[in-house]
């Protein structure tokens, strides 16, 4: 026998307003199997197993409109599209979890997290103001102000922003491929050539700083192309990890 669900009980077993479900109603997007003649809504099993799979999308982060469509496609490419989705979440996951690690050595070691060197010239003194105020009790900060010569800052920009500009021709690769990674330490050796020893511990907290701070996404995005400073921050995280 086919049980049938009132809108409280549907309320109650999933956790959903009677208003929401009111208003998946009205936008088509979950109707009752029946509506009674005292105008009482009633879903049968047909209907949860569907709701089932709105909750999904929704906590995956799909808009409402996006769901009504995904339900309404062949199972083939609903099953691709949530695969697809699925990626781009454990991407956000991971960039999160950088951002977490970043945050927790921020606080057990004063982080030092420097990158001293602007991609846009004209802002360099004060990314350099701002790195002393921050950093310049650190012993790589001293290393840095003994080595730089500040008479070649536009060689440094421009040097710094050919970099970026492979990375951004790189960006159909995928981050862990060798040549892209092999770009990533040929960062990692010109900031050890030109400023301080970079070591993998600094090389991923420049990585992040790359997407945290926008003034470096801008400019990377800017020397690479749009997502370029996201693409640079994955490569950098997956060569630390070696």
């Amino acid at each position: 026998m086919n049980e049938n669900w009132t809108v409280k009980q549907v309320s109650q077993l999933t956790g959903l307003t009677v208003r929401t479900l009111h208003h998946y109603d009205q936008i088509g997007l979950l109707k009752p199997a029946f509506v009674a003649e005292n105008g009482y809504r009633y879903y049968n099993q047909e209907n949860l197993a569907r709701l089932q799979e709105i909750l999904l999308f929704r906590e995956l982060d799909f808009p409402l409109k996006d769901i009504q469509q995904l339900l309404d496609v062949t199972e083939v490419n609903r099953q691709q599209v949530l695969r697809d989705h699925i990626s781009l979440l454990e991407l956000k996951r991971e960039r999160l979890d950088r951002i977490i690690n970043h945050a927790r050595l921020l606080t057990e070691k004063g982080g030092e997290v420097m990158d001293f060197h602007a991609f846009d010239s004209s802002q360099l003194e004060a990314y350099k103001a701002e790195a002393k105020e921050r950093w310049g009790q650190t012993a790589a900060y001293a290393e840095f102000e003994e080595r730089y010569d500040a008479s070649k800052d536009r060689v440094f920009a421009q040097e710094m922003q050919a970099i970026f500009e492979v990375f951004g021709k790189m960006q159909s690769l995928e981050a862990d491929h060798p040549d892209v990674q092999a770009q990533v330490a040929n960062l990692q050796a010109y900031i050890t050539e030109n400023f301080y020893t970079c070591t993998k511990e600094i090389l991923q907290n420049l990585g992040l700083m790359y997407v945290e701070d926008e003034r470096f996404s801008a400019n990377i995005d800017r020397a690479g192309g749009l997502g370029t400073a996201a693409f640079v921050s994955q490569a950098i995280a997956i060569y630390c990890k070696e």
